[in-house]
C-alpha cells in the first residue's frame, strides 16, 4: 500500500527540483562558460546605447548584416536594425513564410539610473555639483556614497556628437553623492525611506579646485575648463546631451561557491544577453526568429525607442513586404517571450513574497515563467492564456530546460510590468520568462549563474521550435 501511495504522489503532485540536481558536469561547464561571456557583456554595457553597440559588434562578428529595405532574404539570412542607437532588432529568417508567424523574444536594455538635468552644473559654497533626475523605480537612499561613473553623449550646436565616459577606466576619477554623518543624523534617521533623501539632493560631487582668477563661480569655471579641454564642450552643450550616472561596479562572482553574479543592470541586460546569445546560435529555424532589445521599459516603454514605438512594426512590416505578406497576418500567428527578470524569493524579506515552492521564483530553480505581472487586481498586465503557458512547458520539457513558475510577490504588496502588455496589444501571444533577481533595481543586483544559463537555454530552444 505504501508503495502505491508513493507512486500516486509522484504521479499527481507537482514537485520542483533544485537545478543543480538536474544537470551533469558537462552542462555545468557550459553554464560557467556562458556566465563568463555574460559578465563581459554586462561590463561593456553600462547604458542602453552601449548595450546596443556591443550587441551590434557581436552580431556582426557572427554574420549579421544591417537590414536594407528591399534586400533579398533567404532562409538563414541574418539581419539587424538599430533603432536610433538605443534599441535594436535582429532576425534570422526561417524556412516557413512570415504569414505563419515569427518567434519573438523581447527584452529591454535600459536600467534604473540617474540622468543629468539639462543644465546640471552648479557651484555651492565652493563645491561643484551635477544635478540629476532619477530614471525608473529606485530607492533613492541606495545611491548615496557609492562610486559612480558618467556615460553618454553630447550633441553640439554644429551637429557633432561627442561620446562621454568618465569613471570606467581604472585611471579615471569617480563621482559620488554624499550623505550625512550618523553623528548629526537624528532628524534624518527619523524620516521614512521614501523621505530619507529628496530627489533634488541627488547631486554628484564633481570638483573643488578654483580657477585662477578673481571672478565668481571659480570652481564651476574650472570644471567647465577641464571639460572643454577633454571633450570640447561648453555649458550650453548640456542642453542637447544624454548623460547618465551609473554605478561603478564591475560584474563579478558572488559567494564562496561562485554561484551568483553581482553587478549593475541585470534588469534587464541579463535577459537581453540571453536573447543575443541564443539568436547568434540560431541557423535557418522553421519560423523566423526575432530578437528585440528595447529602450525605455523602466519608464513605461514610451518614446521612439520604447516597445510601444511603431519602429518595431516597421521592421517586421518591411520583412513581410519582401514576401508579400500582410503584417497583421504575421503578428496574429506569432509567439513572444517577454524576456524580463522576475523577483527571486529572499528569505530575509519573506513577508513580502509569495511562499516559496508555491508560486514564487527561487534561486537555482531555473528560468521563471510569469503568467502575469501587473499590480493588485492584475492591473496593467498581459495575463498569458493557458495555451501559451502550455506551449512553453512543452518546449522547455523537450529541451531539458530547468524552469519554474514566478509571481511578483503577494497580491496586495505592490506590482510592476514588462513589455508583455505592449506585445499582447499587437495581437501576439505573449508570456513573461526571465531570470530571478535579488535586490532588483538596486545599484548592485544579484542573480544565480544557473538561472542565467537556463534562461538562455530556454530562449534558444524557443527560437528553434515550431
Amino acid at each position: 500500500m505504501a508503495e502505491n501511495e508513493s507512486a500516486l504522489r509522484d504521479e499527481l503532485f507537482y514537485n520542483q527540483k533544485q537545478g543543480y540536481d538536474l544537470i551533469d558536469v558537462q552542462e555545468r561547464l557550459k553554464l560557467e562558460a556562458y556566465c563568463e561571456d555574460y559578465k563581459a557583456f554586462l561590463n561593456a554595457s553600462r547604458t542602453e546605447r552601449e548595450a546596443v553597440a556591443e550587441g551590434i559588434r557581436q552580431a556582426e562578428a557572427v554574420g549579421f548584416v544591417p537590414y536594407v529595405r528591399g534586400m533579398d532574404l533567404q532562409p538563414g539570412a541574418k539581419v539587424y536594425k538599430s533603432i536610433r542607437g538605443k534599441a535594436i532588432m535582429l532576425a534570422v529568417m526561417g524556412k516557413k513564410p512570415l504569414d505563419r508567424g515569427v518567434n519573438i523574444a523581447a527584452a529591454h536594455v535600459d536600467s534604473p539610473r540617474l540622468d543629468l538635468k539639462q543644465l546640471p552644473l552648479f557651484e555651492k559654497n565652493e563645491l561643484a555639483y551635477f544635478k540629476t533626475h532619477y530614471y525608473g523605480g529606485i530607492k533613492k537612499y541606495q545611491w548615496l556614497t557609492i562610486p559612480l561613473e558618467l556615460h553618454g553623449v553630447v550633441t553640439k550646436k554644429d551637429g557633432e556628437t561627442v561620446e562621454v565616459v568618465i569613471g570606467k577606466d581604472p585611471e579615471d576619477p569617480k563621482f559620488v553623492i554624499t550623505d550625512l554623518l550618523p553623528h548629526l543624523a537624528k532628524d534624518q534617521l527619523a524620516k521614512s525611506a521614501v523621505e530619507f533623501v529628496p530627489g533634488e539632493n541627488l547631486n554628484l560631487l564633481i570638483g573643488s579646485i578654483p580657477y585662477a582668477d578673481e571672478g565668481k563661480d571659480r570652481i564651476k569655471l574650472a570644471v567647465l575648463s577641464l571639460l572643454k579641454d577633454r571633450y570640447d564642450i561648453t555649458e550650453e552643450d548640456f542642453l542637447s546631451a544624454e548623460l547618465e550616472a551609473v554605478p561603478s561596479f564591475p560584474a563579478c562572482d558572488v559567494g564562496v561557491d561562485r554561484s551568483f553574479i553581482g553587478g549593475y543592470g541585470h534588469d534587464d541586460r541579463v535577459c537581453a544577453y540571453a536573447e543575443l546569445k541564443a539568436i547568434y546560435e540560431t541557423e535557418a529555424p522553421e519560423r523566423t526568429a526575432v530578437c528585440i532589445l528595447a529602450d525605455k521599459e523602466e519608464i513605461g516603454s514610451v518614446g521612439v525607442s520604447g516597445m510601444q514605438s511603431a519602429a518595431f512594426e516597421t521592421f517586421l512590416q518591411d520583412l513581410c513586404a519582401g514576401q508579400g505578406v500582410h503584417l497583421r497576418h504575421c503578428l496574429e500567428n506569432s509567439f513572444c517571450v517577454s524576456a524580463d527578470v522576475c523577483n527571486a524569493y529572499d528569505p530575509t524579506f519573506w513577508e513580502a513574497h509569495e511562499y516559496p515552492n508555491r508560486n514564487g521564483a527561487r534561486i537555482n530553480y531555473g528560468v521563471g515563467l510569469c503568467k502575469y505581472t501587473g499590480a493588485r487586481g492584475k492591473s496593467g498586465c498581459n495575463d498569458a492564456s493557458a495555451e501559451v503557458v502550455g506551449t512553453l512547458r512543452r518546449i522547455f520539457a523537450d529541451n531539458a530546460v530547468v524552469w519554474q513558475m514566478a509571481k511578483l510577490g503577494k497580491v496586495d504588496q505592490g506590482g510592476g510590468g514588462t513589455v508583455a502588455a505592449d506585445m499582447g496589444n499587437r495581437n501576439i501571444d505573449t508570456i513573461d520568462a526571465g531570470v530571478p533577481v535579488l535586490s532588483m533595481h538596486a545599484p548592485w543586483e544579484t542573480v544565480a549563474t544557473l538561472d542565467c544559463y537556463m534562461t538562455y537555454k530556454g530562449i534558444r530552444a524557443f527560437y528553434k521550435d515550431r
